[in-house]
């Protein structure tokens, strides 16, 4: 078994984060951790790892369950381990001084990304795209009739 690293740099002293820490459709009994108007929606590790690195925070994404989750669906799965402090004990970045404070600055932030911004777009976008594609089938079969 290994055995914690004295090092705050050591990649088994970095605090890990699930997306089930975040998550505003979980109860605090299912894992949550921040307050839910202050959680995200469904949050995926890929999503915290970019709000992490956006703040200079070094970050890695491990695949690995939660344990309190019993679905083991996809979409809440992995996790990732965030490094807040140096070799020299001092903060990666000063903002971030507890692993709560981290918590609900990723809450407020993983529902601002852009990726979240044009979701609804997207949908939206894709379908108008379809509509546009059955009607342009449609207009081929026509003319290929008419000829």
């Amino acid at each position: 078994m290994a055995h914690l690293s004295n090092d705050p740099a050591s990649k088994d002293r970095w605090i890990v984060v699930y997306p089930a820490y975040l998550n505003s459709r979980k109860t605090v009994q299912q894992g949550r951790r921040v307050p839910k108007e202050k959680a995200a929606d469904n949050p995926t590790v890929f999503e915290i790892r970019d709000v992490c690195q956006s703040q200079g925070l070094n970050c890695e994404v491990e695949n690995k369950y939660y344990p309190k989750d019993s679905a083991k669906d996809a979409l809440c799965k992995g996790r990732v381990r965030v490094q807040l402090k140096q070799s020299d004990a001092s903060f990666v970045n000063e903002k971030f001084q507890s692993r709560k404070a981290l918590f609900l600055f990723l809450g407020e932030m993983i529902p601002k990304l852009k990726s979240r911004q044009s979701k609804s777009s997207q949908s939206e976008n894709t379908n108008q795209q379809q509509g546009a594609g059955a009607t342009a089938k449609k207009k081929k079969g026509k003319k290929g009739k008419g000829k």
